[in-house]
């Protein structure tokens, strides 16, 4: 892949395909003439053919023989078939990205019976308005150029980190399974707001603001996270109040139970992959 990018499509225009190619496209990373998809739904392929002025091919196998990089942007249900459509059009040239959740990329191997290079790739869902952030493993066929890539691709949707591929169920379940967890406490909070006497738009607004401003704090400040947490914590004061409540219910031991029973069950969907 030294010294040229190849042609990207995608195997699957659902939401995330649709990100990936509206951020491709906005930050000048590829050119709408570069970018190929191709989707079962025929009306959704339209729809994004339409909106983005990508190529639409009625296939995968139509897709893989046009384009150099293939990303399987497919639910993990319907890998197998995606994989099954374009094993005999795959070259030793291509790369193949995977977003499907738990599965690995031995099984992505053992279908498509092809040597070339893998990378499965953890995004998760406020890449949706490029602020996501998106955890790429690679195999050993992956060379830098091919990180590098995907990095390009990925980098659209917001930040990604680079990781072995047995991390990546521990990085389902902080970053891709965490914007549920975050929602749930927003919540949670919305709802403690209306109980102490807000009104549910006003408790919302605050409780939405607070965690991206918090959010953009601890993204931008060189602070550890422990340090601004006491610098708004007062001794005696209401915050203070609050976390004691909050440690004397296990939040913290709550959390990492949370975090081991999603890795756990990426684990086993892998297993099942």
């Amino acid at each position: 892949m030294a010294g040229t990018r190849g042609r990207l499509g995608f195997i699957g225009a659902g939401n995330m395909g649709q990100a990936l190619i509206r951020g491709l496209i906005e930050s000048g990373r590829y050119l709408k003439e570069d970018l190929s998809a191709t989707d079962r739904d025929p009306s959704v392929l339209e729809t994004v053919s339409g909106a983005f002025g990508v190529t639409a091919h009625p296939s995968g196998a139509d897709l893989a023989d046009a384009c150099r990089i293939v990303v399987l942007s497919v639910k993990p249900q319907d890998m197998r078939r995606a994989l099954l459509g374009i094993r005999d059009h795959l070259r030793d040239d291509h790369l193949l990205i995977s977003i499907a959740a738990g599965i690995p990329l031995r099984v992505l191997r053992e279908t498509v019976r092809k040597d070339i290079p893998m990378i499965r790739v953890m995004p998760n869902t406020p890449a949706l308005i490029r602020e996501g952030i998106s955890a790429l493993a690679g195999d050993a066929r992956v060379t830098d150029d091919h990180m590098a890539a995907a990095g390009t691709i990925f980098g659209a949707l917001g930040e990604t980190v680079v990781v072995t591929e047995e991390m990546m169920d521990a990085v389902t379940a902080v970053s891709g399974s965490g914007p549920g967890y975050v929602f749930r406490i927003m919540e949670c909070m919305a709802d403690a707001g209306v109980a102490a006497g807000l009104s549910p738009e006003t408790a919302l607004a605050l409780v939405v603001q607070t965690f991206v401003g918090a959010a953009r704090l601890a993204k931008t400040s060189d602070q550890s996270l422990s340090r601004l947490r006491e610098m708004v914590t007062s001794p005696g004061g209401t915050t203070a109040a609050g976390l004691a409540v909050l440690d004397g219910a296990g939040l913290a031991e709550t959390i990492r139970r949370a975090v081991a029973a999603a890795a756990d069950r990426s684990r086993a969907l892998g297993k099942d992959a």
